[in-house]
């Protein structure tokens, strides 16, 4: 006699859930080495370098490969053992940096470099269009490089990561100069910049409401000087003081009024930038020879032409020079002053978007998933997708989401 199952036991064994059930797994994404290479910068007085030997490590762990050239951390202070101990491979000419997949570089290439550079490879740097010729983008076109330009790079809030870090390094120290120059260390007029009890404080006229000039506020007035900040935007002259989280002096460039500060000022900074072309000239010649003997101009805008009439671009070698008793400062690379900064700054931006790259299986994936890294493309396996670039050039423009979407070879 076969014994009858209870009920609800019967129910249950004929229930789909005591059926065999297909495993649902998670597919992992396949990641893929790659294959760094760092080169020494031979740009003039560029002292930064991509990726310091923390984040090295980081990417090394993760299983990818990079050679750095001997010497490219030098001038940040960073020894080609710290780099080895890391995990990279340091080698001794430029040749054997240029074997790698993934050239990632502070400048430019220059003419020798691109030379070196293999078909298909992958460029990661600045672009400084305005410096560049067509000829050079015909060379890279012509090996069909994948060229990523950091500038250009911004995420859907409009933020420029690496302009907004370099932008409130060189605010920072653009005061810090400043105040080197009005000391009698360079021959200054031996004062302090900021202000101690019983004595007045330092007046520091900004000219820019952008990050350089919001970060020079913050670092003047946390010395203890008096700030007040032109811009003809209104709105970026109140973002400044909600993220100051304090009143300060605000202006439209009313020559008049901007006149009449300047005469007062210890302390002017340039930090104006043009979207396009050179940057307007504010201050004019017969302003700066109304300001006070001993003062000091640091023009960051000079990189676009300067925003004071009498800029002259200088050099980290010979920064400074006076017209009408006047202290400018004038070298365009500020950000190499304070070169391992900037090197750790520059780097935290890049790792995860390596790391990333890794995970997903390359570059051209990476690309595919990150809309901010993707906007720093200007030429996509030898075709140009940036229009800005393609109109300088007078080249064909392609557009790159059809051609990351069609996946082309």
């Amino acid at each position: 006699m076969i014994e009858k199952l209870p009920s609800g036991l019967s129910s249950l064994a004929a229930s789909a859930a005591m059926q065999p059930q297909e495993a649902m797994l998670e597919i992992k994404k396949k990641g893929k080495q790659l294959f760094i290479g760092i080169p020494k910068e031979t740009s003039f007085q560029e002292n930064r370098i991509p990726l310091i030997p923390e984040s090295i490590s980081l990417l090394i762990n993760n299983g990818h490969e990079i050679f750095i050239e001997a010497g490219a951390g030098a001038a940040s202070n960073i020894q080609d053992s710290d780099f080895s101990e890391a995990g990279a491979r340091i080698v001794y000419t430029a040749e054997e940096v240029y074997k790698a997949d993934i050239i990632l570089k502070v400048a430019p290439p220059s003419p020798a470099e691109l030379e070196m550079m293999q078909p298909k490879q992958y460029l990661i740097s600045i672009l400084q269009m305005s410096m560049q010729s067509t000829e050079f983008i015909r060379q890279l076109g012509a090996k069909k490089v994948t060229a990523i330009g950091y500038e250009f790079m911004h995420d859907e809030s409009g933020v420029y990561p690496i302009i907004q870090a370099m932008s409130e390094i060189v605010g920072s120290t653009c005061i810090l100069i400043a105040a080197e120059y009005l000391s009698n260390a360079f021959n200054g007029k031996g004062e302090l910049l900021g202000g101690v009890a019983g004595i007045p404080p330092t007046e520091v006229v900004i000219i820019g409401a952008g990050s350089v000039g919001e970060y020079a506020a913050r670092t003047a007035m946390g010395l203890g000087a008096n700030i007040k900040v032109f811009d003809n935007s209104i709105h970026r002259l109140r973002r400044l003081q909600n993220r100051l989280g304090r009143r300060v002096f605000t202006s439209t460039l009313v020559p008049n009024i901007l006149l009449k500060e300047l005469k007062n000022a210890d302390v002017a900074i340039g930090a104006l930038r043009s979207n396009e072309g050179r940057t307007p000239v504010v201050v004019t010649e017969e302003m700066v020879s109304e300001m006070r003997v001993g003062s000091v101009i640091v023009d960051v805008s000079i990189d676009q032409g300067g925003c004071f009439e009498t800029s002259e671009v200088t050099n980290h070698s010979q920064p400074v020079f006076r017209k009408y008793g006047v202290v400018h400062y004038c070298v365009p690379n500020i950000a190499s002053r304070v070169s391992r900064t900037a090197s750790t700054a520059l780097s935290n931006i890049f790792t995860p978007i390596l790391i990333d790259a890794g995970n997903e299986g390359g570059i051209d994936e990476m690309l595919w998933k990150n809309k901010a890294v993707r906007k720093g493309v200007y030429l996509f396996r030898g075709a140009i997708t940036n229009r800005f670039v393609a109109e300088s050039c007078k080249l064909p423009y392609k557009d790159l989401d059809l051609l990351t979407a069609a996946r082309i070879s």
